[in-house]
């Protein structure tokens, strides 16, 4: 398992970055203000996990014509010059005084027009990750210009992976095929299933993750709950069925998928549900071709997971897939999205069994031109029994 390079060629970051500002021409957005990781990230390969600290603040300008410029903490600028950004702008953070708002108005003021307009994401599964008291003294410190929506302009280009992003998503998922491979060294009767989680997130790392900050599951007899709890120290029992769900990165990029597994043969019930969630993962394959709908794919699995209804209380079959665990666009009902050459999706269809209990099962999928290509190995109707 030959890994891809690590990081991007200069050229990609490049076309980024022409692409956003080809669209703010079209949209009249002088400049994207960028404030959260993926944006960041996505143009400038700035890859760090200093973000799980709340305390800095980080901003990068992309302006209507030549290379981001970051405004960022002082201990970010080592770190973001080795990356193609070369305009760095910093100060020493926390300053509980200004925290960089004065340092990114006037940057802001340089960069666009006196009466231009800036453009910040602000749909959904967007956030503007700064205080709502800094972001109002900033629009009062920048004159005429104006703060308004991105009209989803780093969203649209992030939904589309360029080939090298697929590779890393693809290498991501290979980590965690090899890991699921292995869960019958760690899963039998009696364990208990946070230590099937810890040693599960050991596997990943061992195969090769950088790290895993998403793992969800559950056991129980004749199907589970939810597809979200952390781990009980319950002990795994005859009958139970166990899931994994799983969202490791390798190089910045997520996969995203879950096993289901049998602690023993599965009940009839659970074996049917099983072969009904791999019916409806095929069928929603089959479907997800260029040109066609998110909603079309939806309907595919939804009408065999769950006929005559509207969806599950999970709310969406699936999502979009890259430098994070979840992303836009949603398979809904009420979502029209085109699917694209290189989008890559996750399907996940999801059955109720007798009792009240659920099963989910999740594939990775990319759309090509033909159609759509798994980079999981698909399951077959039956069960992985332990």
């Amino acid at each position: 398992m030959t890994p891809p390079p690590r990081g991007f060629p200069e050229a990609e970051f490049q076309a980024r970055t022409a692409r956003a500002q080809s669209l703010m021409a079209e949209a009249g957005i002088d400049a994207l203000l960028l404030t959260t990781e993926p944006e960041i990230r996505y143009y400038t390969g700035f890859l760090t996990r200093f973000w799980e600290s709340p305390t800095r603040v980080w901003f990068v300008i992309v302006p209507a014509k030549g290379k981001p410029v970051a405004v960022i903490p002082s201990i970010g600028a080592h770190l973001m010059g080795q990356t193609w950004v070369q305009d760095i702008r910093t100060w020493q953070a926390p300053d509980y005084a200004d925290d960089g708002v004065g340092l990114l108005a006037a940057t802001l003021q340089e960069l666009t027009p006196a009466k231009g307009t800036i453009g910040l994401a602000d749909q959904m599964e967007s956030h503007v990750r700064m205080p709502l008291a800094h972001l109002r003294r900033l629009e009062r410190s920048i004159g005429a210009r104006r703060i308004m929506g991105d009209a989803t302009i780093t969203r649209r280009l992030r939904q589309v992976k360029s080939t090298t992003e697929i590779a890393k998503i693809t290498h991501a998922v290979t980590i965690g095929t090899s890991a699921f491979d292995r869960v019958p060294e760690i899963a039998r009767e009696g364990v208990a299933l946070s230590q099937v989680f810890r040693d599960f997130q050991r596997l990943c790392l061992e195969e090769g993750a950088d790290w895993v900050p998403y793992l969800a599951g559950a056991a129980a007899p004749g199907g589970y709950g939810d597809v979200i709890s952390p781990a009980d120290d319950a002990p795994l029992r005859a009958g139970d069925v166990m899931m994994l769900d799983t969202g490791l990165i390798w190089d910045g990029y997520f996969c995203d998928f879950d096993r289901n597994f049998s602690l023993g043969p599965p009940s009839i019930a659970v074996a049917e549900g099983h072969a009904q969630l791999i019916e409806a993962t095929q069928a929603g394959f089959a479907a997800a071709k260029p040109g066609a709908r998110m909603c079309d794919v939806f309907h595919a699995m939804n009408d065999i997971v769950d006929p005559g209804r509207g969806g599950s209380d999970a709310g969406r079959l699936g999502h979009g897939l890259g430098m994070q665990l979840t992303e836009w666009p949603s398979l809904i009902a009420a979502d029209t999205t085109l699917l694209e050459e290189g989008m890559v999706l996750t399907l996940e269809p999801g059955v109720t069994l007798p009792g009240g209990k659920i099963m989910v099962h999740e594939e990775n999928i990319v759309i090509e031109a033909q159609g759509a290509r798994y980079l999981t190995r698909p399951q077959g109707a039956e069960m992985v029994v332990i």
